[in-house]
């Protein structure tokens, strides 16, 4: 067996595999005799099939897998041994044919196009600034925030008239399109939660409202629709299309959140006992808070700016013509070239930032350490209970439920993408030089709304 490379360009080679008869001979002949002792063809006992009409039969599709077979591991341990560095697959080179007589098997050429990985060349260091955004964090985001936990602890008490965060118990009854009460209709009581009703005139109405006062509206504009409709009327999502949408509502009861003082009891519940004693310290905790809140948002958005930067700025060449039959070939499902040209400059994007980081992670040194993915993956694992509110567990029950998510591929490669971007972002921390840039909470939260879409 014996590979011949044959270089276009610089990003483009054919391989061409030639294959001997002693390469494949020996395999065919003990698939063939496999194929005779298991094997049923009228007239003949099993195994006793004549390997002449065995070899008829059989003998082209077996040679063409075991050549298949032959050329593919000596195209891999080629590119292995010679360290080429190729995108996607090699794969067979468009309008040649194989060379050989599969009728009369002896010598065989295979031509294989590649496409070369480009010279990728990362030029960053502490001369490049980057604004680090960061949420300012000023007294009126620091009162909506102790509000929010005064809320979190508060407790409900009766109210006289309908306030804007208020819960309003009404009863609901279908109505006919004239208004009048429907016979074997919908009669159900539910809870209103004012907070959450956005249609502005049916809000306006409510509010200031007392108990005993009666209105129609469209049950959805007083909930969020599908599921939660369902659920305030009490019927099934499904047998939501039949129903009126003229509901008489009657406010029934009217509860008002009444918020938690601001004293020891309730620092003790946020931060533990003793932990904060004054207004002061807890201003001061609630600052530090929001601050590492926004931390990983602040990180995300630094790393997609040096990202625009560097693939702007980066001349990487791609082999093009060769990556669209590539794609084109190694698709499941049939693809058309007009899909593949409207679709490839997202892929070629995805495709130089891949070769950049993998740049960046070769010039520096960066590994992904077995021990320190399933670390990681732990620390995943841990926060998602404390999510929830719950302790995590043992840190050998952790370490099983690691690696029973790293066996999972898609899980892996999502774990994998996760901590190689956390690595490039303390690269990017530690590389370029940073000027902070304050914004305010909602530009914030606009900014990085706009960088997740």
């Amino acid at each position: 067996m014996n590979v011949v490379r044959e270089d276009i360009d610089a990003l483009n080679a054919v391989l061409k595999v030639e294959v001997k008869p002693e390469d494949y001979q020996d395999k065919v002949k003990e698939t063939l005799k496999n194929y005779r002792k298991k094997v049923n063809m009228p007239g003949f006992r099993p195994g006793h099939v004549p390997m002449g009409l065995i070899q008829k039969q059989y003998g082209n599709s077996v040679l063409a897998e075991e050549l298949n077979r032959v050329v593919n591991d000596s195209l891999q341990k080629y590119l292995s041994e010679n360290k080429v560095e190729i995108l996607g697959n090699p794969i067979p080179k468009a309008d040649s044919e194989v060379e050989g007589d599969f009728n009369n098997p002896a010598d065989f050429t295979f031509a294989y196009e590649i496409g070369l990985a480009p010279e990728v060349d990362v030029k960053l260091s502490g001369k490049n600034k980057f604004d680090y955004v960061k949420v300012k964090v000023d007294d009126e985001l620091i009162d909506k925030q102790i509000d929010d936990l005064r809320r979190r602890y508060g407790k409900l008490v009766a109210s006289d008239k309908v306030g804007d965060n208020d819960l309003v118990m009404a009863q609901f009854v279908e109505l006919n399109e004239d208004e009048t009460i429907k016979e074997g209709g919908i009669l159900h009581s539910s809870t209103v939660s004012m907070e959450f009703v956005t249609d502005k005139k049916v809000k306006k109405e409510l509010t200031g409202k007392e108990v005993g006062y009666k209105t129609i509206v469209n049950p959805e504009s007083v909930s969020r629709g599908g599921k939660d409709t369902a659920a305030m009327l009490g019927v099934k999502e499904e047998e939501l299309e039949g129903l009126s949408d003229k509901f008489q509502l009657t406010i029934t009861e009217i509860k008002g959140m009444e918020l938690a003082e601001l004293n020891e009891e309730l620092f003790d519940k946020l931060f533990g006992p003793g932990n904060v004693t004054s207004e002061k310290e807890l201003r001061e905790r609630v600052a530090a808070d929001l601050s590492g809140m926004f931390v990983n948002d602040s990180d995300r958005l630094l790393t997609q700016a040096i990202y625009n930067d560097l693939l702007e700025k980066t001349n990487i060449d791609l082999p093009d013509t060769f990556l669209k039959r590539w794609i084109q070939l190694s698709n499941e499902k049939e693809i058309t070239m007009e899909q593949i040209e409207a679709d490839y400059e997202n892929y070629a994007k995805s495709l130089k930032w891949q070769l950049i980081q993998g740049n960046i992670f070769k010039t520096n040194d960066i590994k992904m350490e077995n021990e320190e993915v399933i670390e990681y993956t732990k620390g995943l694992l841990a926060s998602n209970y404390a999510q929830y509110g719950m302790p995590a567990p043992e840190d050998e029950e952790l370490t099983k439920s690691a690696m029973q998510v790293l066996q999972n591929r898609e899980e892996a490669n999502r774990v994998y993408d996760m901590l190689a971007e956390r690595k490039l972002t303390n690269y990017f921390k530690e590389t370029v030089k940073l000027k902070d840039k304050e914004v305010s909470y909602d530009e914030f939260v606009e900014m990085a709304n706009a960088h997740n879409h």
